[in-house]
């Protein structure tokens, strides 16, 4: 405790560091509070039946990855996941299509470029996706609650889309603002506080839940928690493990010095992907519900549309982990490019003992990330279907989505992720990382 005291002081004292957190803290303050500023001309006081339909199912995530705005009919009531799916579209186009490929080879020129038209893509979608959200908030909540007039005619329903495409488009310029001037991962990090701001309800639910049953439900509470906790420890190693590939550099003498002649190691990650896939596969499921115009509820559902807004039932569970198993693949060969580290080994005179340099080279590493990706894929597949399981055993609904799942996955990935761009700070600045003892180092010790 000492020691984690210790580091917060660290922390503090670099005034950079200090600047970025305090950023981040107030970026995210600001999205929470919009979060609860309802629509114009909608009563705030008759959204019960807004928030019943959220209680379970698709609905329940998709008020959860908007922090609960989703029910509020707040004006970032749709989140930031139109740009997820644009992010995945403008993704898949860099497969088929050569200009999007030309694009991603160009560098920070082609990357601003890239992110422009994912921008633009974001405003066609909310443009579609806004009047389904006002159809199914019209249907859900009584004609009083609109308070614009007599009717919600037309006029109302484009100055409502107006406001919540800018409300989308203020979320994404909050998350750059965190990933330009704040700690980084600004859009992962807004996910995730909309996420976490649900964790102390989900939890008093559990609770009282199990203080209504007879026998033995305090213990039931804390044989989950326990088991909670090592899903957790899991992801974090699902997220953290690496396989590491030795590399054996030549002897050069340049001079009167020696480089090279040593051995070191690529940690090629099991997981090289993060989260993404399970961003990308989620609001893939998000699509049908869209689609349906979110007005087939309840026991009207039958068919397809029932099938996938089921997050217990098997077909769901299928697809998604499919769909997760598909984009780890798909990140994994966008993140790492073998060919590359064949060349960059080869370029200062490195080569991977019993393999020679060049194509040889590329296939081997071509070979063990087939091999790591595929078991790293099916675990990560696995823990994100893990709520259906807690929901199937008897653990409410909103506590069941921090049981794994996508969730649980983006919690961990993105607080390792903040926690990893903290520590380089604090090792830039000659101080030990969070993971260390949290005594300050002197400059001439480093």
């Amino acid at each position: 405790m000492k020691a984690l005291f210790q580091t917060i002081k660290n922390i503090w004292k670099i005034e950079e560091l200090r600047a970025r957190i305090l950023y981040t803290l107030g970026i995210l303050v600001v999205y929470r509070l919009c979060s609860f500023i309802t629509l114009p001309g909608i009563d705030p006081l008759k959204l019960e039946a807004l928030s019943r339909q959220t209680e379970g199912g698709v609905m329940g995530l998709l008020d959860m990855f908007s922090g609960g705005a989703f029910s509020n009919a707040s004006i970032v009531a749709l989140g930031i996941m139109p740009y997820i799916s644009a992010s995945i579209v403008v993704q898949l186009l860099g497969i088929a299509i050569p200009y999007f490929q030309k694009m991603q080879r160009e560098g920070e020129s082609g990357r601003r470029k890239i992110n422009q038209i994912t921008r633009y893509l974001t405003i066609i979608i909310l443009i579609l996706q806004a009047p389904v959200y006002l159809v199914n908030l019209q249907n859900q909540i009584p004609a009083g609650a609109f308070l614009l007039g007599d009717t919600y005619d037309l006029a109302d329903k484009i100055f409502h889309t107006l406001i919540l495409s800018s409300g989308t488009i203020f979320v994404m310029w909050l998350g750059e603002r965190i990933t330009d001037k704040g700690i980084g991962n600004g859009i992962s990090l807004i996910i995730m506080v909309g996420i976490i701001a649900r964790l102390p309800l989900s939890l008093v639910q559990e609770l009282n839940m199990r203080l209504e049953n007879q026998g033995g439900g305090l213990v039931a509470l804390l044989v989950e928690i326990v088991i909670w906790l090592i899903v957790i420890g899991v992801s974090i190693l699902l997220v953290q493990g690496t396989r590491k590939i030795p590399v054996q550099y030549a002897k050069r003498i340049v001079g009167n010095k020696q480089y090279g002649g040593v051995r070191q190691y690529i940690p090629l990650k099991v997981n090289a992907a993060g989260v993404m896939p399970i961003i990308f596969a989620q609001a893939l499921m998000f699509i049908p519900v869209t689609v349906a115009g979110f007005s087939a509820t309840g026991d009207s559902m039958t068919g397809f549309l029932s099938a996938f807004t089921d997050i217990t039932g098997f077909w769901y569970n299928a697809v998604f982990a499919f769909l997760i198993v598909i984009f780890t693949y798909f990140y994994t060969a966008v993140t790492i490019n073998p060919t590359q580290m064949a060349e960059d080994m080869k370029r200062n005179e490195g080569f991977i003992p019993g393999v020679k340099p060049g194509k040889k080279t590329v296939e081997y590493l071509d070979s063990i990330m087939s091999r790591i990706t595929l078991p790293g894929s099916l675990f990560l597949a696995f823990v994100a279907i893990l709520p259906a399981f807690a929901k199937i055993l008897g653990i409410s609904y909103q506590f069941a989505q921090f049981f794994g799942g996508t969730t649980l996955l983006i919690m961990v990935g993105v607080v390792l992720d903040t926690l990893q761009q903290i520590e380089s700070h604090l090792l830039m600045r000659h101080y030990d990382g969070l993971m260390k003892s949290g005594r300050i180092k002197g400059r001439s010790g480093v």
